[in-house]
């Protein structure tokens, strides 16, 4: 079922996003027919009904003296108008979240054809064999029922149990958490970039933005402990070294308190996990992915995992620094040039490593 979940959300993202049928003359041609008459089919004969249960009350001609179930059906009538705009706008919200650009596409594909139908997508017409349909049920709730090719059975969204749902904070279809977004916030937050890597109006990192100096490596006589790079043709050139475990024990308490407020909605990090975390990729291929099959072979299942257990809790909250370590926070690390004029200079190489391995003995008396 995973891979058909895959498989069939990667489908519809793909032809939704397609310009293909702008090309297709016998699809333009073609009469499709979006009209599905919603809400004309839902209250029609509900004026008679109205009427009937008026004329019962007034003639007092009731189930029983008190016209309890007649003055509550009427009732039901008179809020189900409201009732209805309400479930239709929730359920579009809802399911929107599958045209998404990091919409985990292991989710049930149900929801991604369901929005392609609500929405008019391409393909999803009447004319197509797809249908959705609104009911009224007797005890005032309200049924969303969407049929199709695609559908082995009718998909049927109940308003009370969705009303239930978003009251609880949960929703129907999970939306993957902005992880490029919140990485780049936490660089700010961590405390390990230098006083001016961030622009105070809007919080983001300048151009500028370097490791603080206290995590910068040094010699005992507080000189740079620089690693030279062969740069090619017998040269080299220096560049800082940092301590990225103290780097690491400054950032995680940040990561944990991060990953904490994550886990108050875990279907959102089952879908981080899914997209990003679990396969543990770099961010450029995170774009590739999310037009392909996400985790696919690590991935969680929102009905098997959740609510997640302990294990899982603690797997995710380590690789959730392993992916920020490695993508967003060592680049800073990385080929950083000297802040002394000097000692970025090019030289060459094998008199460089010579005057570097003398030192090292000076440093440590070792001669």
């Amino acid at each position: 079922m995973e891979d058909k979940n895959i498989k069939i959300n990667l489908f519809i993202k793909q032809l939704n996003k397609s310009n293909a049928l702008g090309y297709n003359k016998q699809y333009i041609a073609s009469q499709a027919d979006y009209n599905f008459r919603l809400l004309d089919n839902a209250y029609e004969g509900t004026g008679r009904v109205y009427a009937k249960l008026k004329t019962a009350i007034q003639n007092n001609d009731c189930v029983d003296a008190t016209c309890y179930r007649e003055n509550q059906q009427l009732k039901y009538l008179m809020d189900a108008p409201q009732k209805s705009m309400d479930f239709i706008s929730n359920i579009g919200s809802q399911l929107s979240v599958t045209e998404d650009n990091y919409y985990d596409v292991n989710q049930d594909y149900k929801y991604a054809v369901a929005y392609s139908i609500l929405s008019g997508k391409p393909t999803f017409s009447k004319s197509d064999g797809y249908n959705v349909s609104l009911y009224l049920n007797s005890n005032g709730s309200q049924e969303m029922v969407f049929e199709g090719p695609m559908l082995e059975q009718p998909f049927v969204i109940n308003s009370e149990s969705l009303d239930a749902l978003i009251a609880s904070n949960t929703d129907m279809v999970a939306e993957t958490p902005d992880i490029n977004a919140d990485m780049l916030r936490l660089l700010s937050e961590v405390g390990v970039m230098a006083g001016n890597s961030t622009n105070p109006e809007t919080g983001q990192l300048t151009p500028q933005a370097k490791i603080a100096e206290e995590f910068v490596k040094k010699n005992v006589d507080g000189s740079y402990d620089y690693e030279i790079i062969d740069i090619g043709n017998g040269k080299g050139r220096n560049i800082l070294k940092f301590d990225l475990d103290k780097i690491e024990r400054k950032v995680t308490p940040f990561i944990n308190a991060e990953v904490a407020g994550m886990l108050s909605s875990e279907q959102s990090v089952v879908a981080a996990w899914n997209v990003f975390i679990g396969a543990q990729t770099s961010v450029s291929e995170d774009d590739q992915m999310a037009q392909n099959a996400n985790a696919g072979f690590v991935a969680w299942d929102y009905q098997e995992d959740l609510p997640l257990q302990q294990d899982k809790k603690d797997l995710f909250m380590v690789k959730y620094k392993e992916y920020f370590m490695n993508n967003y926070l060592k680049q800073f690390t990385r080929n950083q040039i000297p802040s002394v004029q000097a000692d970025a200079a090019v030289f060459d190489l094998e008199e460089g490593k010579k005057a570097k391995a003398q030192k090292f003995i000076d440093d440590n008396k070792l001669a």
